[in-house]
């Protein structure tokens, strides 16, 4: 990365001077990356105590999904050989009872098979236990991540001192920018680096007076970065759907050539493909809106080859058109796929979608989970006040502000001239311009940021962003121009002294208020603690038989397979119609249901013993209507004014085994 910093801060050739910023913003950009990974490991440690804890213990500690992923890394580890390891994971009868399942088919856990083969191969077995091994790479990765945000701000600004305000930023408002230290397998975890890798790939591509050998090299490291983020997330789809729709909205806009936006398009479609190809063919990828919209866009592009010819009433009529017709076309080639495949794997993320805009109530369980999760809710406004409270917030809506403004009057300019060459000229001549990579950074952080307040888990992907794209404002020269020329003193004296004072003002700033603050955070001690989950962990250890079928909730049931490697009937991965009904018929367990029509339900999906938790059956996280049974209720059509089931009180879980018979004891606990 660091060659592709120097071919595109100095396209013409090499000085002294700009290789020794180059080795001395690469070292400073190192340091911070290394910096955030020992923070964040830190802060795991002492959190919970890790290095002192049962192995056990720091099992139930990958909590929910989190432990099921560590899980098959934990069988590959297991198994006899990597071949077995692999076989066990393409057939698969543990995860889902009464079922064999492709897990690479299913899952993203290419990481933790590549990790596991790794750690096999490597001689560190003596020294490095094996989930040290697996963290220790997750925290690793933020590294990358600070990097990545740190060669995005520097290329946007030409300064590494925005790269050190961004890593700087990045780490302050680590509650807001990322979860790693305590979800550390959560699959945004691995891939949000990369995606942050590839927006510096795609800025690095953007780059005015690229040479085109610099753009293809760069344009293999947006196809390497695109295919490890597609590879490591189930969400991946949406993500590049919503960077897809950017780059739409600047190649209507007439900021990017043709050939940039068939490439970017290209990379995207073909890291997909590949990563369709390596899950064993998942439907869910050829079904997704991304590769119809690709598609779609890039038919409607080759035959509509006078888009940008005319003046600003007729190219405003043809792109009003060709977005209509995109959209049309996008819309009937993934009905047309989903149709053919038979494809309902992500049914549930639309009705979310469509219940969440206020588009009809629904009774719908899955959608329903969706929108009484704190997690899928509008954005908290407290959010703006931590990110204020860094001086992250100031310049970042200053350079929102003005550059969308600049935007829009390039926009309205490049609308206004058609494609020939006398107007390539004209663009050349205009008071006002804006190059692509700062105009695609603009959007990115637009789009993302439209995305983050409806959807609060997705902040991660637009906090991130927002330091590279604030550290631009302040050492950039695009906003502080505009300034100084309204103030009449736009000097290149001025803008240097301004775009290294101010950078440095506020880095001295933020080390005196949060210095002392980091130092006392990683000096508090804490211990994990949950003795009712050891104490249910070992009994199914010991007091089970291996194939023993487990029901219960997503969640525990997740660190029953990593802890005690029994049977399962459902678990968190919820991308699969069928188990999301499979789900829905276990969790009956708590709605209000008959104990016959409850055991029936237990018995067809095969489990030999059932888990329950008291913090599901007095649940007070949630309100009335968002408990658990209120949505299994609503959605079994039990709308009356009945009395729930009574649970007897217990302790958090309570496993009991469902015998040949329903006993009368297992009668009576239901009934209350």
């Amino acid at each position: 990365m660091v060659w592709v910093i120097l071919l595109s801060l100095s396209p013409g050739g090499f000085s002294w001077w700009t290789i020794l910023c180059v080795m001395t913003g690469s070292t400073v950009g190192i340091s911070l990356g290394l910096l955030c990974c020992i923070y964040v490991a830190t802060l795991h440690e002492n959190d919970l105590w890790f290095s002192n804890i049962k192995e056990v213990e720091r099992e139930i500690s990958f909590r929910t999904e989190c432990g099921l992923y560590y899980s098959y890394y934990k069988q590959m580890l297991k198994a006899p050989s990597i071949q077995q390891g692999l076989y066990e994971l393409i057939h698969d009868n543990t995860t889902e009872s009464k079922r064999t399942i492709n897990i690479l088919q299913r899952m993203n856990i290419y990481q933790e098979v590549f990790l596991s083969i790794l750690y096999r191969i490597l001689p560190i077995q003596t020294y490095l236990e094996p989930i040290y091994f697996y963290i220790y790479t997750v925290f690793a990765l933020q590294t990358v991540y600070v990097i990545a945000l740190f060669i995005t701000s520097w290329l946007l600004s030409d300064s590494w001192l925005a790269g050190a305000l961004s890593g700087v930023w990045y780490i302050l408002n680590r509650v807001d920018t990322t979860r790693v230290e305590f979800t550390i397998s959560l699959r945004e975890n691995w891939s949000i680096p990369f995606f942050a890798l590839q927006v510096a790939a795609i800025t690095c591509y953007l780059r005015p007076q690229l040479k085109p050998i610099h753009q293809r090299v760069v344009l293999w490291l947006v196809f390497v970065s695109t295919f490890c983020f597609c590879l490591t997330w189930q969400f991946n789809q949406f993500v590049l759907l919503v960077q897809a729709l950017i780059i739409f909205t600047l190649d209507c806009l007439d900021f990017l050539t043709t050939e940039q936006v068939v490439s970017l398009y290209l990379m995207q479609v073909l890291s997909l493909l590949l990563v369709w190809l390596l899950q064993f063919c998942n439907s869910m990828i050829l079904g997704s809106l991304v590769l119809s919209f690709i598609v779609s866009a890039l038919f409607i592009k080759h035959f509509q080859t006078g888009l940008k010819t005319g003046g600003f009433v007729i190219r405003v009529g043809k792109l009003a058109l060709h977005t209509l017709l995109v959209l049309t076309l996008t819309f009937t080639i993934n009905y047309s796929a989903k149709k053919i495949l038979q494809l309902k794997s992500d049914e549930h993320i639309f009705k979310f979608i469509k219940a969440k805009f206020g588009f009809g109530a629904t009774r719908d369980f899955d959608a329903s989970l969706y929108l009484c999760e704190e997690a899928f809710g509008l954005l908290p406004l407290d959010t703006f006040e931590r990110l204020a409270g860094t001086v992250l917030l100031y310049p970042y809506l200053c350079t929102l502000s003005v550059l969308f403004i600049l935007l829009l009057l390039v926009a309205l300019s490049n609308l206004s001239t058609n494609g020939s060459g006398q107007a390539s000229r004209e663009k050349e001549d205009r008071t006002f311009k804006m190059r692509p990579d700062v105009a695609y950074n603009l959007l990115h952080t637009v789009f993302f940021g439209l995305l983050a307040f409806s959807t609060m888990r997705m902040k991660y992907l637009w906090t991130g962003h927002m330091c590279p794209f604030a550290a631009f404002g302040v050492c950039g020269k695009e906003v502080w121009s505009l300034y100084l020329r309204v103030l009449h003193c736009n000097t290149k004296t001025m803008m240097r002294l301004i775009r290294y004072s101010v950078p440095i003002v506020i880095l001295a700033f933020l080390y005196y208020k949060f210095w002392p603050r980091l130092m006392e955070e990683i000096s508090e001690l804490r211990e994990f603690y949950d003795p009712d989950t050891v104490e249910l962990m070992e009994w199914i250890r010991l007091k089970t038989p291996k194939r023993a079928v487990f029901a219960g909730s997503m969640q525990l049931l997740a660190g029953i397979k990593l802890c005690t490697g029994r049977v399962l009937t459902n678990h968190p991965h919820y991308e699969d119609q069928a188990l999301r009904e499979r789900t829905r018929q276990v969790y009956q367990i708590y709605a209000r249901q008959s104990a016959e029509e409850v055991h029936k339900v237990l018995c067809s999906v095969g489990a030999d013993y059932i888990v329950l938790e008291d913090s599901i059956c007095y649940e007070r996280r949630h309100s009335r209507g968002c408990r658990l049974r209120d949505l299994l209720d609503l959605a079994n059509g039990h709308v009356g004014h009945t009395q729930h089931l009574q649970f007897m009180p217990t302790h958090t879980p309570y496993a009991f085994h469902l015998n040949e018979s329903f006993s009368a004891r297992t009668r009576d606990f239901f009934h209350g």
